[in-house]
């Protein structure tokens, strides 16, 4: 069982953190290193699906797309690993240890850290000047909702079944199908389709 360490850390010693323990993930929040939690296969087909979808819908474009093994710089006391991140900035490439610029953000609903991704993770991604979209993806159902800034307002859209993703930011679509490739859900209580 996993010791909750109340020991405050600066930025240096969090970068250094994940420099010599390159197996875990941790966020840095104000001080204080969360480790990550492991997530479920679906989780990680998604998080891959919506990672290769835009390498393919961006390559030979100015953006790159991250995995959740870059940080991303939120603010000077919050740093994020989220699933899946597209920058377009020039200064997010090389050998820099957070992406200061995210252009996108997605991330994969996960049963445990739902609630904090579409209230506490949400407020702060759409506080970043440089973020113009935030995309929440469901792992459970066929459900994809957005938030993208429109003259400096944040608009909600949702997604469902066979419905095409359009990510404003990017200026690309893409079928929510295919989001879900190689997916199985669970089969619930009520489900006689056998």
């Amino acid at each position: 069982m996993a010791r909750e360490n109340r020991r405050t850390m600066t930025v240096e010693e969090y970068f250094q953190l994940e420099e010599n323990d390159p197996e875990t993930r941790y966020e840095y929040i104000d001080g204080y290193v969360y480790a990550m939690a492991g997530g479920t296969t679906n989780h990680d087909t998604i998080k891959s699906n919506i990672q290769r979808i835009l390498w393919n819908l961006l390559c030979g474009s100015n953006c790159c797309v991250y995995s959740s093994d870059m940080k991303g710089y939120i603010s000077e006391t919050r740093y994020f690993h989220s699933d899946v991140t597209v920058t377009c900035d020039p200064r997010d490439r090389g050998r820099v240890q957070a992406i200061q610029s995210p252009r996108l953000i997605v991330e994969v609903l996960y049963p445990t850290t739902e609630l904090s991704d579409r209230t506490w993770k949400l407020k702060n991604y759409c506080a970043h000047p440089a973020i113009e979209e935030y995309v929440l993806v469901d792992s459970q159902s066929l459900k994809v909702e957005s938030y993208h800034k429109e003259q400096n307002r944040w608009i909600y859209e949702a997604f469902e079944n066979t419905d095409d993703i359009t990510l404003h930011s990017l200026g690309v679509y893409f079928s929510l199908a295919d989001a879900y490739i190689d997916l199985e859900f669970e089969e619930t209580a009520g489900d006689t389709n056998l």
